[in-house]
């Protein structure tokens, strides 16, 4: 590469690291924007029919609307009922599943320099903090009404049943199921004589929030996604970001809410990383409508740190008139526990619409993701390692799989080495005739052996790999609370102290100040040590050389506030990466050319003479 390429490749780093740069000054601008404009639940979808078209600005001033408000004059009634697996949590302020604790997976502060405070019987839970339960019908004044239900525990589930004053009837039926699925019926009845205008409704499907500070921080993962029977559409909350700078090459105006769907809605789901409600209606829902939401602080929050955000999602149904003792009855299934694959594969299975892509297994990320997870826990289970283990045996196998690929890609950079004396006197003799020398030099590596895109190939087609292994290790919740040596959860960063007081450092200072992460140091060393044991190409201008040398302390930029698992896969892969080139430095190739003299047609010395 000329003097030219490495200013063009220069110019293009300095611009990504400027990139990230805003990127973190954006999340400031957005964290400091949430504590001075907190959210509130003052809008409904169901209450504004033109939603969809017309931007809704919330106020902190304004006064909720019945559809969001509870008699409080009325003491809340709640029931829990517990299947060994989870606790469900029935509320009568909305009528609906208030909290779903998750009893097979403990609430974890991973960090090992944190004290914890939480209990040491916390679980994780889901609509944790949301002022609306799950399944909560929304509206105008005539839908809700004081917001108040009488709950009624029946055989199997729970029957929350209001009548509000011009005749409507509203009943819902859970029905409890197994693998963590609700089976829900909500019946919508006029018992009056007259004729009924039935207003909009907002099916509230739950509200996707952080686990802890860590999540609220750091989280990529949370929002809402849903499938409109041919492709899934993910939603996070970056979309209702309010910075006009946004990522700072694409400006755009804030957006307070999202709706979208034309009778297509065939599941819904507001998630976390590892943990979502899925909502799946019996027949598709008109629309698909979410608004962030503030939720409470965490107990270890800093002093000035903005209360974490949520996504509140909801299925809208249209206005409808009902006559006499007529009713309108839908059905819908609820999946309220972690994003487990081959769960979630059984009941998209089960019931023919793709659930299982709530995971984020979609589109070519997805492809290379989905085999990887399968072949991590196969591997698991057939071993009974530890997932630190199973992630450092998996890695050895990979790379034995791609060891020939790398063998013959060393191999043949190596006869290139060899070649390039003789690729110099091609370049001198025609100098004049670019079109004959690119000819002759290919001739003579064909002569060779020599593949000049065989330092390439295996970058590329370990890319889809190292893709997926990363959509991967972020998704599963196999890896949250798993250990591995110092690593107490793979799922997280692997911090073992904090430098406080360092915050201000652009890509890995966090607000607690710079967290000390051994894997990704390891990492970067490793890293380092492979590059310079890797031959420059023949020709490469010595800066080139130098700073692709350097190029790996990027990667540690970018990678050092990523999970434990990630960072433990690429060290390991980095490591037997540089294995490899020893061993395949020391092997010898029969076919290597031993010198200019293995072509005198083309060595320097007769090429002189001509």
């Amino acid at each position: 590469m000329d003097r030219t390429g490495i200013i063009v490749v220069s110019v293009c780093v300095a611009l990504l690291m400027f990139w990230f740069y805003e990127q973190t000054k954006f999340e400031r601008q957005r964290l400091a924007y949430q504590a001075q404009h907190p959210t509130t639940n003052v809008v409904s979808a169901a209450q504004n029919p033109t939603a969809a078209s017309t931007p809704v600005t919330t106020s902190p001033a304004r006064t909720p609307t019945p559809g969001y408000t509870f008699d409080t004059n009325a003491p809340e009634r709640l029931l829990v009922l517990t299947n060994g697996r989870a606790r469900y949590t029935f509320t009568s302020r909305g009528g609906g599943l208030k909290r779903v604790d998750l009893l097979d997976y403990p609430e974890k502060i991973s960090a090992r320099w944190k004290q914890s405070t939480t209990s040491t019987n916390a679980v994780a839970a889901l609509n944790n903090g949301a002022a609306v339960p799950i399944l909560a019908v929304l509206g105008d004044t005539n839908l809700v009404g004081d917001g108040n239900f009488i709950l009624t525990q029946t055989a199997g589930g729970v029957r929350a049943e209001k009548l509000l004053p011009d005749g409507l009837s509203v009943t819902k039926e859970f029905q409890f199921s197994s693998n963590y699925l609700i089976n829900a019926t909500v019946s919508l009845k006029n018992v009056s004589a007259q004729t009924l205008a039935l207003p909009a409704q907002e099916w509230v499907i739950g509200t996707s929030a952080p686990m802890d500070v860590d999540d609220s921080y750091f989280g990529m993962y949370g929002g809402m996604s849903w499938f409109d029977g041919a492709k899934t559409l993910p939603v996070r909350l970056s979309y209702f970001n309010p910075s006009t700078t946004f990522l700072v090459f694409f400006s755009r105006i804030p957006k307070t809410e999202y709706n979208e769907g034309s009778n297509n809605v065939v599941w819904a789901a507001a998630e976390n990383q590892f943990f979502t409600v899925l909502a799946m209606p019996k027949q598709p829902a008109t629309h698909i409508y979410a608004r962030p939401v503030t939720l409470p602080a965490f107990p270890e929050q800093l002093p000035g740190m903005p209360s974490p955000t949520g996504l509140q999602s909801a299925l809208v149904y249209p206005a409808q008139t009902l006559s006499a003792n007529s009713d309108i009855v839908r059905q819908v299934v609820l999946y309220t526990g972690p994003k487990e694959y081959r769960t979630l594969a059984d009941i998209g299975a089960e019931f023919q619409n793709h659930a299982d892509n709530v995971m984020g297994f979609y589109g070519f990320f997805g492809f290379c993701a989905k085999p990887l997870l399968l072949a991590m826990n196969w591997l698991h289970d057939v071993t009974r390692l530890g997932y630190g283990l199973v992630i450092v045996l998996f890695t050895i196998l990979l790379r034995g799989a791609f060891w020939p690929l790398m063998a013959a890609s060393t191999r043949s950079m190596k006869r290139m080495q060899a070649l390039a004396p003789q690729v110099a006197a091609l370049k001198e003799k025609y100098k004049d005739d670019q079109q004959k020398f690119v000819q002759k030099q290919m001739e003579l590596w064909k002569q060779h052996k020599v593949n000049p895109m065989s330092g390439c190939l295996p970058l590329i087609i370990q890319m889809p790999v190292f893709i997926g292994f990363f959509t991967m290790l972020r998704s599963a919740i196999e890896l949250r609370g798993a250990h591995f040596l110092w690593v107490a959860d793979l799922s997280k960063t692997d911090t073992l102290f904090m430098i406080h007081g360092l915050t201000f450092i652009p890509f890995i200072s966090t607000p607690q100040g710079l967290p000390f992460n051994l894997l990704p140091l390891m990492m970067g060393g490793a890293m380092l040590w492979q590059s310079h044991l890797t031959p420059p190409s023949p020709g490469m201008d010595p800066t080139q050389a130098k700073l692709m040398r350097y190029m790996p302390l990027i990667f540690l930029v970018f990678l050092y506030n990523y999970s434990g698992g990630l960072a433990l896969y690429m060290t390991v892969s980095t490591l037997l990466g540089v294995l490899q080139t020893k061993v395949t430095k020391n092997l010898k190739d029969p076919a290597a050319p031993s010198g200019p003299a293995t072509n005198p047609a083309l060595s320097p010395q007769k090429a002189k003479g001509r």
